[in-house]
């Protein structure tokens, strides 16, 4: 059977992470060919060698003229997976405006950026695509942002982001899609969150195979969901 993704360029964000791990090497073994823009320059440590795997270097993702080379200079683009983002808890006293600023430019505008420079890049070829974003429970249930409301926003941008961008390009076969997960089982959030019921944690295994599914060929209805992806309520 030919691998579902076989020949299928496909855009990584934050392919460097726990997360991002994850979901480069199960889109390999569907036979993608992933693209990981990337702040640091050179090779990292944490990516295995492969052939069908191309780290670019120097991109910041919240720079538009950045994020516009990196998409440019890519072959024919079959998906762009967003997963770059960041994180941050406080009380509203204790969050500033830059600190609400740096939640909306690490997740909603790199969201948007790349969401933007993806459709620019898979119009080109008029054979459709696909787009995943990476939401998060507060970001459709805001309620469980408390503590974190600058981190509830942004997400909660991202949500609107995708669903109004699917409505917008429905009639141009690229599908536009998120994942709402709630924490993710990752080494980091273990060393943070030591004393936490991990049973609670969503595997990021399971996180990357619904983003595998999304991107799929076959996948050729579903756009405009934002998916709640939580291990336990």
């Amino acid at each position: 059977m030919t691998d579902p993704l076989s020949d299928r360029n496909i855009v990584v964000t934050g392919g460097e992470g726990a997360l991002g791990l994850v979901v480069v090497r199960r889109l390999l073994q569907a036979g993608a060919t992933c693209h990981l823009p990337s702040r640091r320059m050179g090779a990292s440590a944490s990516i295995a060698p492969d052939e069908r795997v191309h780290v670019v270097g120097g991109v910041e993702l919240t720079d538009q003229a950045a994020v516009d080379r990196f998409y440019d200079a890519l072959p024919a683009l079959w998906a762009s997976v967003h997963l770059a983002g960041g994180f941050a808890m406080a009380g509203i006293v204790d969050t500033t405006g830059a600190d609400f600023l740096r939640m909306i430019e690490a997740n909603a505008l790199t969201a948007f950026l790349c969401s933007r420079a993806a459709v620019r890049v898979m119009r080109r070829t008029g054979d459709g695509g696909r787009i995943v974003n990476v939401s998060a429970r507060p970001g459709i249930d805001p309620r469980k942002g408390a503590q974190m409301a600058a981190y509830a926003a942004s997400k909660a941008a991202v949500t609107a982001l995708t669903i109004a961008l699917a409505e917008e390009l429905k009639g141009e076969r690229i599908l536009v899609n998120a994942l709402a997960p709630s924490t993710l089982d990752t080494p980091a959030n273990r060393r943070a969150m030591p004393d936490a019921d991990t049973s609670r944690w969503l595997a990021p295994e399971a996180a990357a195979e619904a983003v595998l599914q999304l991107v799929s060929p076959a996948n050729r209805q579903i756009s405009g969901a934002v998916l709640p992806m939580y291990a336990r309520a």
